[in-house]
């Protein structure tokens, strides 16, 4: 069962950076991805940013040059830079993943990640 830590929320003014972690522990097959989503009281979860399998780093337009995905030093960590950020950015944010033994399947995170974190706060106040 894959298991998925973050950390790295809190609170911050209108312009400031945090830095959220995720680690996640369990994987059993190699094919596996990891990703970013936030969810806004009221509002759907959507996705943040993701790093494709051909390496290439995809964000939501609302975060667009404000937030830079990253895998982390360790094995199985993902980081989420954010910067300028704004009081819409305040959400609870989400480390999610999945995992296929399919060696050939590409998987979309954003589409197919099954597993999650308990998530972060992020409030940013004005």
């Amino acid at each position: 069962q894959v298991q998925l830590v973050e950390s790295g929320g809190g609170s911050v003014q209108a312009g400031g950076s945090l830095r959220l972690s995720c680690a996640a522990s369990g994987f059993t097959y190699s094919n596996k991805c990891m990703a970013w989503f936030r969810q806004a009281p009221g509002k759907e979860r959507e996705g943040v940013a993701v790093i494709d399998p051909d390496g290439t780093p995809n964000y939501a337009n609302a975060v667009k040059g404000r937030v830079t995905i990253s895998q982390g030093n360790a094995e199985n960590t993902l980081d989420l830079q954010m910067n300028n950020l704004q009081p819409e950015d305040s959400a609870m944010y989400f480390c999610a993943a999945a995992e296929t033994s399919v060696k050939t399947w590409v998987l979309s995170c954003l589409d197919e990640a099954n597993y999650w974190g308990q998530g972060t706060q992020v409030t940013v106040s004005s």
